[in-house]
């Protein structure tokens, strides 16, 4: 079993969409997807390519920042394990991964979408594997969003009618 540590800074910061590049929203939505969902899409969508590896999934930690308010100063919120790996497909498109967690072949699914992306095949697989994990991440935070609005509690404050 091989690990390292990876250092990376993590920043929340407040980011509007037209700030991301298209290849920063599959990258974030492929790192954020459910244990086996990534692998599950691609196996059913298509046989996977033929590839040689740059980097092996590895193990390791990253330090996570975060900021007060989105805007004061950074402070180091704990650490995240995460898995990387690299590859290159037979037609030299290379795809990189790094996912939450310890799953070394959801990282290899991730890295091989990421790099058919970069190919012709990028709307066909846009439409089997991304569209729907951004379907189902945006379901369950909508389902998340629900539970928290129930349970909202609004104060306000009554004006006696006295001098």
């Amino acid at each position: 079993m091989s690990s390292c540590i990876v250092y990376a800074k993590v920043v929340e910061m407040k980011d509007t969409a037209e700030t991301k590049t298209e290849r920063q929203k599959w990258m974030s939505l492929l790192a954020k997807a459910p244990s086996g969902r990534i692998s599950t899409l691609l196996d059913g969508f298509m046989d996977r390519p033929d590839f040689t590896w740059l980097r092996p999934p590895e193990i390791g930690s990253v330090m996570v920042q975060g900021r007060a308010g989105a805007t004061g100063s950074p402070f180091n919120l704990g650490e995240m394990t995460v898995t990387r790996c690299a590859l290159k497909l037979t037609s030299g498109t290379v795809g990189h991964a790094y996912i939450q967690g310890r799953r070394k072949t959801d990282a290899e699914a991730a890295a091989i979408v990421d790099a058919l992306m970069q190919t012709d095949a990028a709307n066909n697989v846009s439409e089997q594997v991304l569209q729907p994990l951004q379907d189902e991440m945006t379901k369950t935070r909508t389902k998340r969003a629900g539970k928290a609005a129930a349970t909202k509690v609004d104060f306000f404050t009554m004006v006696r009618g006295e001098d």
